[in-house]
């Protein structure tokens, strides 16, 4: 850290002298047309030409302390570590402020201030805009599931000691949402159901309070983004860049990843998209295997509409904000406090399997039922590696039938999905278990599971020609961004030992035919079968 200059300790008013000076174009030592302030409780960002500059407010919230010079230069230092881990190509480095308030001077020393230097993108490219103007697609949802689960491995898992990601640390700051709420918005929300969500907050905590302190013994409380709602995610290109995490105070971020992960889960379920919901989530399980974690994702969901609805509670209680901001803000308050509540709620749950040779589309079937039923996928092309120490696209070079495709490799890969099934259904989750079920036995095993469990059972067939199958096979090895390693060799040899389904199983089961384009499949019959189990 540089050292500071601790004669310029300014109060707010002399800052606003330097924010004023600053809204000059002449300012700047690059070309600036025209200067835009955006101003919020805690900081200003000033839009300068390609560029933005974000100054912290010299402020003491208990929470945040931003008051002192020294302070300041400190989290603009972490804002530029922090953010640079998912968001580099946004946030570029910390500028020194010098001169005097009336006569502010970028990048010289001694500093009276410092800015946090970001490459200026527009605010109509938040997820949180984007949604609702419907330009957010599955490629950016896949982009952002994929970014996360990488982002969550790599950090560092809080020391032994350290207080973050505690039960005691967890209750606090769940609690403390509802003694936070501004009287006034409590009064036009309605008390009873605040008190109810708190009460339904205070009782799954009991129920997994256990569990927290197992996880947090385990490694998964890290430092974390802290704050991944859709407004602090920006799409660009075909990318999803979350940016704006949470610097002021380590306590915000140094949580389970279950918690950063469910906070974009409930954001995308409050605008509408449960599909988008439950695609990022499988799509971020299926990168971190963390599905035991689901066990906290109702509560940290509710948690996190909790802060959404706190911080929209105290946005409308501002003096200076306009009679439809209030408005718009108390929706926002009970919306969110409505889908705190819901998140409790256990839905009908079913298990689901798949049922067909390489290059049918059970992977796409399982993918739109996921979206459309709001359940968990498990992949045994994923799994397998998984128990190989292998990531999804590495190939095991295995020789078919061979390798970790050999019969005793089999069992194990089908024994682990069963043991997954039956720990997501105790979590009330649905589950579709995506693999080939080629034979009776394998099929038997997850039929009694759902007999042993008494929840619904369906074996979702998916066939396809045999012109559709080899190009489908070829088109996948040729593009090398599959999970599964079938050639035609591998179709070949499963074609002639796979088991049709028995007489007691057609019961069970719906017939998929998917010969045509991808995406052909949604329209499908059978899918009055599947939305009957949930009904």
């Amino acid at each position: 850290m540089k050292k500071v200059s601790t004669s310029w300790e300014m109060d707010l008013a002399q800052q606003q002298g330097v924010i004023s000076a600053l809204m000059d174009v002449r300012a700047y030592p690059h070309a600036v047309q025209k200067v835009r302030l955006i101003e919020t409780h805690i900081s200003w960002v000033i839009l300068a030409g390609q560029y933005a500059y974000k100054i912290k407010k010299a402020v003491n919230y208990g929470f945040l302390d931003f008051s002192t010079l020294c302070r300041r230069q400190h989290f603009c230092d972490e804002e530029i570590r922090l953010n640079g881990r998912l968001a580099p190509q946004v946030y570029l480095d910390v500028v020194p402020v010098g001169g005097t308030p009336e006569a502010p001077v970028l990048g010289v020393e001694p500093a009276i201030e410092y800015a946090v230097r970001m490459r200026r993108f527009s605010i109509a490219n938040e997820m949180d805009r984007m949604i609702v103007r419907d330009k957010v697609l599955p490629a950016h949802i896949d982009h952002l599931a994929t970014l996360l689960g990488r982002f969550h491995q790599g950090q560092y898992a809080a020391k032994p000691g350290m207080p973050y990601g505690s039960t005691t640390t967890v209750y606090e700051a769940a609690l403390g949402n509802f003694e936070q709420f501004p009287v006034n918005a409590q009064e036009r929300v309605s008390v009873a159901h605040i008190d109810l969500v708190r009460d339904l907050t205070e009782k799954e905590f009991g129920a997994c309070a256990s569990y927290m302190e197992k996880r947090q013994s385990q490694g998964f409380v890290r430092e974390c983004h802290g704050d991944l709602h859709l407004g602090n995610v920006l799409v660009r290109g075909g990318e999803a860049i979350p940016f704006d995490g949470i610097e002021f105070n380590p306590a915000f971020r140094w949580i389970d990843v279950m918690s950063d992960i469910a906070f974009t889960f409930m954001d995308l379920l409050h605008f509408g998209r449960a599909d988008y919901a439950w695609r990022l989530l499988n799509g971020w399980l299926e990168k971190t295997g963390d599905y035991e974690g689901l066990k906290l994702l109702r509560f940290y969901a509710s948690y996190r509409a909790v802060v959404r609805a706190k911080v929209n509670a105290i946005r409308a209680a501002q003096a200076t904000l306009t009679r439809q901001g209030q408005v718009q803000a108390l929706k926002q308050v009970r919306d969110y406090m409505d889908l705190a509540e819901n998140l409790f709620k256990r839905p009908k749950v079913a298990l689901i399997i798949t049922h067909g040779l390489p290059g049918s589309g059970k992977t796409l079937f399982a993918q739109v039922a996921l979206e459309r039923i709001g359940g968990i996928r498990i992949r045994s092309d994923v799994e397998r590696k998984r128990q190989f120490g292998m990531a999804p696209l590495e190939s095991s070079r295995s020789q078919p039938g061979g390798g970790i495709y050999g019969a005793q490799a089999t069992q194990q890969t089908y024994a682990r999905l069963l043991q997954l099934a039956q720990t997501l259904l105790a979590m009330h989750f649905p589950v579709i278990v995506d693999a080939a079920f080629l034979k009776h036995d394998e099929r038997e095993q997850f039929r009694n599971l759902a007999r042993k469990m008494r929840v619904p059972f369906l074996i979702a067939s998916i066939e396809a020609d045999d012109a559709t199958l080899r190009a489908r096979i070829e088109q996948r090895q040729r593009r090398a961004n599959d999970a599964s390693e079938a050639d035609l060799s591998v179709l070949k040899l499963l074609r002639a030992a796979q088991q049709p389904l028995l007489s007691d199983e057609l019961h069970d089961a719906v017939t998929f035919v998917n010969d045509a384009e991808p995406g052909a499949i949604v329209a499908q019959e059978g899918w009055r079968q599947v939305d009957a189990m949930f009904d």
